[in-house]
């Protein structure tokens, strides 16, 4: 079974919007870990039926190690991204993860990705999932 860790801070609503697409289309045949980086990012991830949780620097550094793939918004790798929640630890952890990494364009930073399209988070999802995620 292909674990996928998904990565979310502030409020955890990407993570969640991607949990329920996944479950939607995988239902029980993947292992969805949802890894906030507070706790109330997890516990959202949770509510969408993730398999298990957990919050906090030293939880994401961790898990992201043993994952076959680390899903979430760009920001998860740049060090203090999202408000400073990302610590250079997690980035770090989840650039040398072997894990594949598909990563959305949204991001609260002064960065601009050239030639990404600026779909709203549900067509993103979409996108992630029947494109990036299909092998699953």
């Amino acid at each position: 079974m292909k674990k996928i860790c998904i990565i979310d801070g502030q409020g955890g609503g990407i993570g969640s919007a991607i949990i329920k697409r996944l479950k939607e289309r995988f239902e029980e045949t993947i292992e969805v870990i949802a890894l906030g980086t507070n706790a109330i990012a997890t516990a959202q991830m949770l509510k969408s039926r993730a398999n298990k949780g957990a919050s906090g620097s030293n939880a994401i550094v961790q898990t992201v190690r043993k994952a076959d793939v680390i899903v979430g918004p760009v920001g998860i790798i740049m060090p203090h991204a999202m408000m400073g929640e990302v610590t250079p630890e997690m980035a770090e952890a989840v650039c040398r993860s072997d894990a594949r990494k598909v990563l959305l364009p949204l991001t609260q930073e002064n960065i601009s990705i050239v030639g990404v399209t600026g779909f709203p988070l549900p067509q993103l999802v979409d996108e992630l999932i029947d494109t990036h995620l299909a092998f699953l």
